[in-house]
């Protein structure tokens, strides 16, 4: 009993908790993390029968799609697969887990992040962190050496999630390349076994200030401060390929070979770029790391920037973050890895490879948000047809025309009620979007017509039963 008058007090004090974080307008992350304690509490309790309460949430990190989201969802899937269609690739699949000696020591740090699995018969596996290592693994099973591929699927991470949004409307991208990063470290002093840990802490400078990012490389990685004041000269300059020029005269940078290779890669890259006039869109930093032990020449991340100014504020807003806009960071971001794939090949072999990964929960996070704030209602059904009745006992002709407009092609829907009210299935249409409305009743049936209504203009036509597919595909295609 004491045990059960414990629990109910820490049920009573977490409520108290709850209520005036809801009350101070907390953040949403907050608010979910403290109800999620409060249900843990409620479950151990258990029901009036001694039952164990099920705690009815999505895990830390996960959110379930309602119909709206997954339109927009996949909206943004489609624009992306698109683009990547445009430039002739393909598309592969690999298994959502691999053997966990697949993944081990590809991640530098990160590696501690990998979902682990109990061993089920023998194999020791992990849930995939990303989509390259898979690839890599790939390739080399299968000899290939030579494709053009995106592969769009989930991954896992076991990170501090933190979901926060943005409205933004444009984005740049940065650029930079492993072989100056660590000539870069050469030179400033940095020995060559702490390149990678270094690596790992100037890619911090997107969320940290340069004096943190100092005071980890001197008091938690041991360098020493002047080494990191060297470091810090070279993190802070950007520019194009003018700043490439600079350095490449640069008397230590430019002595230090492998530096060389990638300012000179990066001179060439910048008159890619302008061959395809996006050097507006594109600026070279070298405060730019990603952490990822694999990356072996040229990276790059697209940021996002230029916000649009909210109609409504969030609750993080309205616990005193940025009116403007909630900061969202980095949403795509990739490189060159040319030696990946040679570990996993028996002789070693290298393939060249580069790649980019898209953020798409952060893209999507923005999305959600512009249609949230937008007047434009979100579709979450492609319907292009309401089959309606004007009267009684007309199922079965309803039935039988939507038969007829699937087997055309033709997106339809009926109400799945005997005797519908005309009204209720008009209020249907425009509550879901549909554009049309094709109207039967005796007199259309007699006369072989049927009554196609538009729905926001209110327009009606009778179209002769053997147009209609035809009419119906000119007005919404």
């Amino acid at each position: 009993m004491a045990d059960k008058a414990q629990l109910q007090e820490a049920i009573k004090t977490q409520g108290e908790v709850v209520r005036k974080l809801k009350s101070e307008k907390a953040s949403k992350e907050q608010i979910d993390e403290e109800v999620a304690k409060l249900l843990q509490l409620k479950a151990q309790l258990g029901g009036d029968e001694g039952k164990h309460v099920f705690v009815l949430k999505t895990a830390k990190g996960t959110r379930d799609y309602n119909p709206k989201q997954m339109a927009i969802r996949e909206k943004v899937f489609s624009i992306i697969i698109s683009c990547f269609k445009r430039h002739g690739a393909e598309t592969i699949d690999t298994p959502v887990f691999e053997l966990k000696e697949t993944l081990t020591g590809k991640y530098g740090e990160d590696s501690k992040l990998i979902y682990d699995l109990k061993d089920q018969g023998g194999e020791l596996l992990s849930l995939r962190y990303d989509l390259t290592v898979p690839f890599a693994r790939y390739l080399a099973l299968n000899k290939i050496t030579n494709i053009k591929r995106y592969h769009i699927a989930k991954v896992y991470r076991r990170d501090n999630p933190a979901m926060t949004r943005g409205r933004y409307r444009e984005f740049y991208q940065c650029v930079n390349d492993r072989r100056i990063l660590d000539g870069m470290f050469a030179v400033c002093g940095v020995p060559d076994e702490k390149f990678r840990t270094i690596c790992s802490t100037v890619d911090k400078l997107d969320k940290m200030a340069w004096e943190d990012v100092k005071k980890e490389m001197v008091n938690e990685k041991g360098l020493s401060e002047d080494v990191a004041d060297r470091i810090g000269e070279y993190v802070s300059m950007q520019g194009g390929q003018d700043l490439a020029e600079r350095l490449l005269q640069d008397p230590k940078l430019s002595q230090n070979k492998q530096a060389f290779a990638g300012l000179t890669d990066m001179k060439l890259l910048f008159s890619y770029l302008e061959l395809f006039q996006v050097t507006d869109k594109v600026v070279f930093d070298l405060s730019l790391a990603r952490g990822l032990d694999y990356y072996t020449g040229v990276i790059y991340e697209a940021i996002l920037s230029q916000t649009i100014p909210a109609s409504v504020s969030t609750p993080a807003e309205q616990n005193g973050a940025d009116e403007a806009g909630v900061s969202v960071g980095s949403v795509a971001g990739g490189g060159r890895y040319d030696g990946l794939v040679g570990m996993f090949d028996p002789k070693g072999r290298k393939v060249p490879c580069v790649g980019v990964s898209i953020g798409i929960e952060r893209i999507f996070s923005i999305m959600e948000q512009k249609a949230e704030t937008s007047s434009e209602k979100v579709r979450t059904t492609e319907t292009q047809v309401l089959v309606a009745s004007a009267q009684k006992n007309l199922l079965e002709e309803r039935l039988k025309l939507t038969s007829e407009l699937w087997n055309a092609g033709i997106k339809a829907e009926v109400l799945y009620k005997k005797n519908p009210k005309l009204l209720s299935q008009l209020q249907h249409c425009e509550e879901t979007g549909i554009p049309l409305v094709a109207i039967l009743g005796e007199q259309e049936l007699k006369d072989g017509v049927v009554k196609l209504r538009n729905v926001a203009s209110r327009e009606e036509v009778d179209v002769p039963r053997a147009d209609l597919v035809d009419e119906i595909k000119k007005r919404t295609l």
